[in-house]
């Protein structure tokens, strides 16, 4: 095994571009072009001060690089020992499920290492860089301390060494999971008027839930799903009316 250059660099620019885009986008659909329209679904109606965003995309282009070289190192350096397949999609039914499988797995991961970096300790050393933005906007969704970027990281070994999973299934997740990651902190509500009452949305997690883990520190751990915070109570007593009054406005 040697280190390449190149594929290393096109790991990082497929992380960052994925980034830039998309929370990019957000940011000037939601923040710069259209705040008004958007206004009566802003959760917190004060906006982040312009260094927020900027101390947020700092620590996120410090994530994205160490994103990328783990990524480079479970998918390059140690192809012939993952589980991730690069031929050609031989089972349909496979490959849908490895998307389930994958967001399941991803959603438990996070639950529980999200609530160990609030311990007091990990707290203060390492999670409080993503917490320092009490008002989330796109440009927080990968602001995290270095440790808790190679913590966020362990989701792909742990994808790439379990069950298979072909490449293009695992690109397709990696998009979505971006695409909610910033939405989770775009800081608006996107979900509509009692969405979190319906059977389905009773555990899906929504904006709401994680800005109110953001303004608040504790509860709502959650990333796609409300399962794990339903289940072990850690669900905040106020999720359901904040979100009734956002919608309701």
């Amino acid at each position: 095994m040697e280190f390449d250059l190149e594929p290393w660099i096109h790991s990082i620019r497929t992380v960052s571009s994925r980034y830039f885009i998309l929370a990019g986008t957000a940011f000037l659909v939601f923040y710069i072009l259209f705040p008004r329209i958007f206004q009566k679904i802003k959760i917190q109606k004060k906006f982040p001060n312009t260094k927020n965003y900027y101390r947020d995309i700092l620590y996120s282009v410090i994530s994205m690089i160490i994103f990328a070289t783990i990524a480079y190192i479970s998918f390059t350096l140690l192809k012939p020992y993952n589980n991730i397949n690069y031929g050609d999609i031989k089972n349909n039914y496979l490959y849908a499920l490895s998307f389930f499988w994958m967001y399941f797995l991803h959603d438990t991961y996070f639950y529980w290492s999200h609530r160990a970096m609030h311990h007091p300790f990990l707290y203060r050393k390492v999670h409080l860089i993503h917490h320092k933005s009490t008002n989330p906007s796109p440009w927080t969704a990968y602001a995290f301390h270095p440790l808790e970027a190679i913590i966020e990281a362990g989701i792909a070994p742990l994808i790439a060494f379990t069950i298979t999973v072909h490449r293009s299934a695992f690109f397709i997740f990696m998009l979505f999971q971006i695409i909610y990651n910033v939405y989770g902190h775009l800081g608006y509500e996107l979900y509509p008027k009692g969405f979190n009452k319906t059977w389905i949305g009773k555990w899906i997690n929504t904006g709401t839930a994680h800005n109110q883990h953001h303004k608040s520190f504790f509860g709502n751990y959650g990333l796609y799903t409300l399962i794990w915070d339903r289940l072990l109570g850690t669900i905040r007593d106020d999720y359901d009316t904040t979100f009734e009054k956002v919608r309701n406005n």
